[in-house]
């Protein structure tokens, strides 16, 4: 993430002055651990791992996603308890900030002064206007999905969506099942595999059908949390373009597939657990 960048809509400043951008279609993890994009070092009963700040087009996402401590919320007249992540590794509840200015930390960082500053500006011109109209605060009838990067389910989804993430025109047609669970071998450095793939019907079967598992996962999740409009088929490039449109896999993410602790901690999930 960038520091004191003018272009980005969304920013966040912690109690020592530092002011990060998020630019949309990115995200932005805290907590007190090092596996974190910034780190929060008196972060009193503040998780490792404890929350992300996502940008999209319309404002900003804030999910708790520790599965041990709560979150908050607070701004003008409300403060919002953000629920521990659910067991399927999903936040449970999560709060929209389309504009102005939210205060987000654990209970104690916000009675003692010390949380993160979440702020959302207008949209500059002409839809400045209509875009702060009933927005001021967040919206707790919308539900993100936020999908832990250190799980099969975010491969998954990155390789479906990885053609319009280099795409931005969305001209490139999407992977389907079997292309996806390839992708899957080559991210993870599976040779061995890979062989057996294109040689081995019945493995390659295999694979493809959890890999399809997974994808209606995703499908699931979109509809539960409300992303696609009541009726809508969820094809390839509906769900995908929900994906990308709602932040939950950015053009960020791709740099993940040149980290190597993040591609070994995937081929541990794939190959020394079972699928």
């Amino acid at each position: 993430m960038a520091l004191e960048s003018t272009s980005a809509r969304i920013h966040v400043t912690t109690v020592g002055g530092a002011v990060v951008a998020i630019p949309e279609g990115t995200r932005l993890v805290f907590g007190r651990g090092p596996d974190v994009d910034l780190v929060i070092p008196a972060g009193r009963g503040l998780s490792r791992r404890a929350g992300a700040v996502t940008a999209v087009a319309d404002g900003a996402w804030v999910a708790n996603v520790s599965h041990t401590h709560a979150l908050y919320a607070e701004g003008d007249g409300y403060r919002v308890r953000l629920p521990r992540m659910d067991e399927d590794g999903e936040p449970a509840r999560g709060w929209f900030l389309r504009s102005g200015t939210a205060l987000v930390g654990s209970r104690s960082m916000l009675e003692e002064g010390q949380p993160l500053r979440l702020v959302v500006s207008p949209v500059a011109g002409p839809a400045a206007g209509a875009a702060q109209d009933g927005c001021e605060g967040g919206d707790p009838t919308l539900l993100p999905l936020y999908l832990d990067p250190n799980t099969k389910l975010f491969l998954v989804a990155l390789m479906w969506c990885r053609p319009w993430l280099v795409d931005a025109a969305r001209g490139t047609p999407l992977p389907r099942t079997p292309e996806i669970a390839r992708a899957a071998l080559t991210v993870t450095d599976a040779h061995h595999e890979i062989e057996r793939f294109d040689s081995d019907p019945a493995f390659r079967d295999r694979l493809s059908a959890r890999v399809g598992e997974h994808l209606k996962v995703l499908r699931r999740k979109i509809t539960e949390r409300g992303l696609a409009r009541p009726g809508v088929r969820l094809s390839d490039e509906v769900a995908v373009g929900v994906l990308i449109e709602n932040g939950v896999i950015t053009a960020s993410d791709l740099d993940r597939l040149s980290d190597p602790a993040w591609c070994s901690r995937q081929e541990d999930l794939w190959w020394t657990s079972a699928m």
